[in-house]
């Protein structure tokens, strides 16, 4: 990889790769470095583009990078990625796209992961979008992630859109069984004209099946973001969804709750706050000597963090 294309994926990569990790690097649609290690596989399909990664049973603490970049402007990639989490195994999975567009075409990633975790499995997913370059090309990003818990497992969903990505249809998806735990925490920067939309639709069908959802978000300039959450509850169960977001100038953000509860046990909440800056928070940290505009990058990182 040559200097710009490092830099693209140390700005989507929270930890560098270590001797012990697994890994697969996606280069403008192509897989370009691969590793397995004795508890983890990497496997190319056969019958599409993208992998299927299998973690062994009783894995601990192991940690898989799946980083994707795009380079060549015009280029619309489509991965369809499958996670095969074992019983009793406790795994990292580091994602994230990174597009460099500085021509004319618009460029796009479109990422299909799909999780299965077995009994008592337990998965920490990290994902990052950004997109940068000077063209008048859109950097497009659309990531479906579906995910199915057996009994006792957990995951935790960290996703960010850090900045530069002009469209994105985010959707997640997911079937929870009995005694599961799923915790998805969301934030999506955008400004000038971008767009972002993100879609959680989620099924708790076993006892004692719950979820958090949380989603902070910032439109600025003449952005718009959309947030839609459906959340049934078929059982005895618990789920909390959060949609906090900062609007500044022009920006809008729209959000959507549906809540269905179809028992008599099941507990469901949704909470959703959308506003401006509050005055008392520029004037604290303006008191301190801080420019209005450095105060309000500073409430807006501290909110995304």
């Amino acid at each position: 990889m040559n200097e710009q294309e490092e830099k693209l994926l140390e700005a989507i990569s929270d930890e560098k790769l270590t001797e012990k990790d697994a890994y697969n690097i996606r280069k403008n649609g192509q897989s370009v470095k691969r590793k397995n290690n004795p508890y983890i596989d990497i496997v190319s399909k056969e019958d599409n583009k993208g992998i299927d990664v299998y973690v062994k049973e009783n894995t601990l603490l192991s940690i898989v990078h799946i980083p994707v970049i795009l380079t060549e402007s015009g280029l619309k990639d489509v991965v369809y990625n499958d996670f095969h989490i074992g019983k009793n195994s406790n795994v990292i999975i580091l994602a994230g796209c990174g597009i460099h567009n500085d021509l004319h075409n618009d460029t796009e990633h479109d990422g299909i992961h799909r999780f299965y975790l077995e009994e008592n499995a337990k998965v920490k997913y990290v994902e990052k979008h950004y997109g940068e370059g000077v063209g008048t090309g859109q950097k497009i990003l659309n990531p479906v992630t579906e995910i199915y818990m057996k009994k006792g497992s957990s995951m935790t969903m960290d996703t960010s859109q850090i900045k530069g990505v002009d469209d994105t249809l985010r959707e997640t998806k997911a079937l929870l069984e009995e005694d599961t735990t799923l915790q998805i925490n969301e934030k999506i920067l955008t400004d000038k004209t971008q767009s972002a939309k993100t879609i959680f639709t989620i099924e708790l069908n076993g006892e004692n099946a719950s979820t958090h959802v949380t989603s902070r978000s910032v439109a600025t300039e003449n952005s718009y973001q959309e947030f839609i959450s459906n959340i049934t509850g078929n059982s005895k169960c618990y789920a909390h969804v959060e949609c906090d977001a900062i609007l500044k100038e022009s920006g809008k953000v729209k959000a959507i709750p549906e809540i269905y509860a179809k028992n008599v046990d099941a507990n469901l909440i949704h909470e959703a706050a959308i506003g401006k800056i509050a005055g008392e928070q520029l004037m604290k940290l303006m008191s301190l000597g801080l420019s209005e505009k450095e105060a309000e990058e500073a409430i807006i990182k501290g909110f995304l963090k």
